[in-house]
């Protein structure tokens, strides 16, 4: 199952990303998640959400050989709005989500993390938009609240990732531990959290998000159609098609 839910007697609820080998997930999987999370934030007996993933990373995004096996735009759109539909969620989750990050955290990913409340990782996670690479715009909305804003375009122009460390420094990522001490952390944390009032939580939740700086759902949408017209424009599938004989030729070596 790509997308596992589980409920802890604390009211804290572990969702996993498990799509190997490397968390790119399909159309279906970002629906998925998205249901989930929606569900998750609707049960009342969930206080807190901590979002993390089984393999060798969190996430690298959406899966670029589905997009290409796919002819016409129904892959790119089904993915454009799953993509949509599962940061929304994380970001509306009526619970606080906290994310849970390990290995690489790419493109998607860094849309699921720029959106949670709190975010923890191990001492071997990093962070990139590769986004450019592929012919594709997106999770700029979601980089800028990881990073400054001169340090954002820096990344997203050279897609270039930074290690989980760097952040600690610029306070988004809260802590950084060995691996085998993730999850511990992330479940103190969510621990912590549930141990509060559900009530007074969902109203600090809604509350916080009611007074963000930055509308994360209008802006990543607006990013998103800059991707639709590079995909008209015939460059994306150009940039793609590299990527995945790239990757390819890595497989049989």
């Amino acid at each position: 199952m790509t997308i596992r839910s589980e409920l802890r007697d604390d009211g804290v609820r572990v969702v996993t990303m498990d799509q190997p080998p490397v968390n790119a997930l399909t159309v279906q999987g970002w629906f998925d998640l998205a249901r989930v999370l929606d569900a998750a934030g609707a049960d009342p007996a969930t206080k807190v959400v901590v979002l993390r993933a089984d393999g060798k990373g969190f996430n690298a995004g959406v899966d670029i050989k589905e997009m290409q096996n796919t002819t016409g735009f129904d892959a790119l759109i089904g993915a454009n709005k799953g993509c949509f539909a599962a940061f929304k969620a994380v970001y509306e989750c009526a619970v606080p989500v906290i994310a849970a990050v390990h290995g690489f955290c790419l493109g998607g990913g860094v849309g699921l993390v720029g959106n949670s409340d709190v975010i923890v990782a191990s001492d071997d996670a990093y962070f990139g938009v590769p986004e450019v690479n592929q012919g594709a715009l997106g999770a700029a909305t979601h980089l800028a609240r990881l990073v400054p804003q001169h340090l954002m375009r820096t990344l997203y122009f050279t897609a270039r990732t930074i290690p989980a460390a760097d952040l600690v420094q610029h306070g988004s990522v809260y802590a950084v531990v060995p691996r085998d001490e993730l999850d511990a952390l992330a479940l103190g944390l969510a621990a912590e959290i549930a141990a509060k009032d559900t009530r007074v939580i969902r109203a600090a939740k809604e509350a916080l998000n009611g007074i963000d700086p930055v509308d994360v759902n209008t802006s990543y949408r607006f990013e998103q159609g800059f991707t639709m017209e590079l995909n008209l424009m015939g460059v994306s599938d150009e940039l793609r098609d590299d990527f995945a004989g790239t990757e390819k030729a890595k497989g049989q070596q």
